[in-house]
C-alpha cells in the first residue's frame, strides 16, 4: 500500500470513529509503529486531523452541546489522568464503599483502585464495571445502575436516578466535561446531568478529577457547583489563577505531578 493510501485509510477511520490508537492501526496496516506516527503528524500538519498521545482524534467544534464518545476522550491528556487518578486513589481505604461516575478519568481512577480488597463500588460507567469485574480484586462488589447508555458510555435516565436514590457512598468520584469557578460543573448531555446530580447527592464526600484541559470549559448543563466538592484533584499544568479561584470555592485542592 502506498503512503498516499494508506494516510487516505487512517483519515477515514478517524472520521468513522472519531478516534484512532497507533496499536491499532499498525495492526490492521500491518506497518511499524513509527510509519504510523509519520503518517498521523502528516495528516495533522495537513490540517486533516489532530495528533494526540497514542492516536489522532477527529477534528471538530468544541460546542457547549457536544458530547464526544469514551475512546476519543480516553486519548487526550493520558498521562495527566493517570497521574490524577493516582492521587485520589490515596483516599480509598479497604473495605469502602465508593462511587465512580462516568468518564475517561474516572476509568483510570477505576484501574488504580482495581486491587484494593473489600471495596464496594456503585458506577453507571460500563468501561468501569467491566474492567472491575474482569480484574477487580477479591471481595470487591460492584453495584451498575442500569439506565440509557451515552456516547461517553454512561448509563443515565430515570432508571439511574431511581437506583442512586437508593444508594449511598462513602466517597464519589465525580468527572465533568468542563468546569468553571462560574458555572461549576457542566456536561452536555441534559440527561447525563441529572444522572450526575443523584450521584453527588448519594455521597458523603465528592472528589471531583479532571484534567487541566477542563478548566474554562462550559457544557450546556450545570449538575454541581465548585462549593460541592470536597476536594478536587488536577495536574500540575492547572494555571496558578485557576488554582487561587479554585481553593476560594473547594475544601481542598490537590495538584498531582504528571
Amino acid at each position: 500500500m502506498l503512503a498516499s493510501q494508506r494516510r487516505s485509510v487512517i483519515l477515514e477511520l478517524v472520521e468513522e470513529s472519531g478516534a484512532v490508537k497507533v496499536s491499532d492501526l499498525v495492526e490492521r496496516l500491518g506497518v511499524s509503529d513509527m510509519t504510523i506516527r509519520r503518517d498521523i503528524e502528516r495528516l495533522s500538519s495537513d490540517g486533516l486531523l489532530e495528533r494526540v498521545h497514542g492516536g489522532a482524534l477527529a477534528l471538530g467544534d468544541a460546542r457547549s452541546s457536544e458530547e464526544p464518545g469514551f475512546s476519543a476522550k480516553s486519548l487526550l491528556q493520558l498521562a495527566q489522568k493517570q497521574a490524577i487518578a493516582r492521587a485520589a486513589a490515596q483516599r480509598v481505604e479497604v473495605g469502602s464503599a465508593i462511587g465512580i461516575s462516568a468518564g475517561t478519568t474516572t476509568y483510570e481512577l477505576a484501574r488504580a483502585v482495581k486491587d484494593i480488597p473489600q471495596l464496594t463500588v456503585v458506577t453507571n460507567s460500563v468501561p468501569v464495571a467491566q474492567l472491575l469485574h474482569e480484574s477487580g480484586a477479591p471481595g470487591q462488589t460492584v453495584v451498575l445502575t442500569g439506565g440509557v447508555r451515552t456516547p461517553s458510555d454512561a448509563l443515565v435516565g430515570p432508571v439511574a436516578v431511581a437506583a442512586l436514590r437508593a444508594l449511598h457512598v462513602d466517597l464519589l468520584f465525580l468527572g465533568a466535561h468542563g468546569v468553571d469557578d462560574r458555572t461549576g460543573l457542566t456536561t452536555p448531555n441534559l440527561v447525563e446531568s441529572e444522572t450526575n446530580r443523584a450521584l453527588v447527592s448519594s455521597a458523603r464526600h465528592v472528589c471531583l478529577l479532571a484534567d487541566s484541559s477542563k478548566w474554562g470549559t462550559v457544557g450546556l448543563s450545570t449538575f454541581a457547583d465548585l462549593a460541592d466538592v470536597d476536594l478536587f484533584v488536577t495536574d500540575d499544568a492547572f494555571p496558578e489563577r485557576a488554582r487561587a479561584a479554585a481553593r476560594e470555592v473547594v475544601g481542598s485542592l490537590e495538584i498531582a505531578e504528571a
